[in-house]
């Protein structure tokens, strides 16, 4: 299969590449696009068929739901049998945006998309270019990262080549993503409402809309997960990533060691930490200041991927000292994506 990659404003996109998207979308072809978050694969939520093509492309395990993407509140209402009053009030404070919300799914969602739940994760992005995908399609679209089942999620355009080219039909390009981390998936189905999978909605925001929204998600089982982003194992670079525990010191400490062995050393570091190293390592990527979680969000994946290209033994990254706000979702991260922690 050939790839094709048509290149769109991000603020403005061009009609005929919208278009085009929409009408390859419409036939069961598999459409990359960007979202606030990542960039999503999409596929007609409502075509058995082209959601399993959808799994083949990635390589992901039909035990793994998806996150349907639709145009709005109404759209979201037609999946679900019975929108709790809870849900409209969410939607009110962060739609467009990065939260998904699980919900009771109506018969028209096919099995396919939720891994045989009876739930559906559903949610409106904010970026133009998918909203003008969603509303030239006028259909719900499936739409998972687009990268290869558990490799770090794609923020550019470049990313999901190096994971899917020839296995999917189009991409908009329309350059990074802003956000940088998945959304953050609330399970509506219980209450007090739970979050499974923390994300670029945080719990004190959520908080400040429904108090008691609790913070303890599934750890992974057998079977099908509630949620995407719960295995143990999740947002990988192929070269092995250790995450180490303690300060800046003990790092710095960890890193030589390891240059000591005759490794080649990829680090991953805020500004902060880059600089208190002692010895300079085979590869850095600066993450930005550790004061500013949000810009090490927007950093996080591309650096993972630039460390992943650069022919290393292993990546060495100090776990974020902070457990609030976006720190809780980037921590998740980090955690999911190590081979080992020290």
């Amino acid at each position: 299969m050939m790839t094709a990659v048509v290149r769109v404003d991000r603020t403005h996109p061009e009609p005929a590449a919208i278009l085009r998207a929409a009408a390859c979308l419409r036939r069961g072809g598999l459409v990359a696009f960007p979202t606030e978050t990542v960039y999503g694969l999409g596929a007609h939520a409502l075509d058995p068929t082209a959601v399993r093509r959808l799994f083949d492309a990635k390589g992901r395990p039909s035990t793994d739901p998806l996150i349907v993407h639709v145009a709005g509140l109404d759209e979201a209402a037609a999946l679900t049998t019975g929108m709790p009053a809870v849900a409209a009030l969410l939607a009110r404070q962060f739609w467009p945006g990065p939260l998904t919300l699980v919900m009771r799914r109506a018969a028209v969602v096919p099995a396919e998309v939720t891994a045989g739940l009876d739930t559906v994760a559903i949610r409106v992005p904010a970026h133009p270019v998918a909203q003008a995908l969603l509303a030239a399609a006028r259909l719900p679209v499936a739409a998972p990262s687009a990268n290869l089942f558990s490799r770090p999620s794609p923020t550019r355009a470049e990313h999901v080549l190096d994971d899917l080219r020839g296995r999917i039909d189009l991409v908009l390009d329309a350059g990074p993503t802003p956000v940088g981390v998945e959304s953050t998936v609330l399970d509506l189905t219980v209450d007090p409402p739970v979050v499974l999978r923390f994300g670029a909605i945080d719990l004190e925001s959520l908080r400040r809309v429904v108090p008691r929204v609790q913070a303890t998600p599934p750890a992974a089982a057998g079977g099908a997960m509630p949620s995407p982003g719960l295995l143990p194992q999740h947002y990988s670079p192929r070269t092995p990533l250790t995450l180490c525990r303690g300060d800046a010191a003990s790092f710095a400490e960890v890193v030589s060691r390891t240059m000591a062995e005759g490794r080649r050393v990829g680090v991953l570091a805020t500004s902060e930490d880059a600089a208190a190293l002692g010895h300079t390592p085979t590869a850095v990527a600066d993450l930005g200041s550790g004061h500013d979680a949000r810009g090490v969000a927007a950093r996080l994946y591309a650096a993972l991927r630039e460390l992943d290209a650069a022919q290393l033994d292993v990546i060495l990254v100090r776990d974020f000292p902070r457990d609030d706000g976006l720190w809780r979702a980037l921590r998740d991260r980090l955690r999911r994506a190590a081979a080992r922690t020290m």
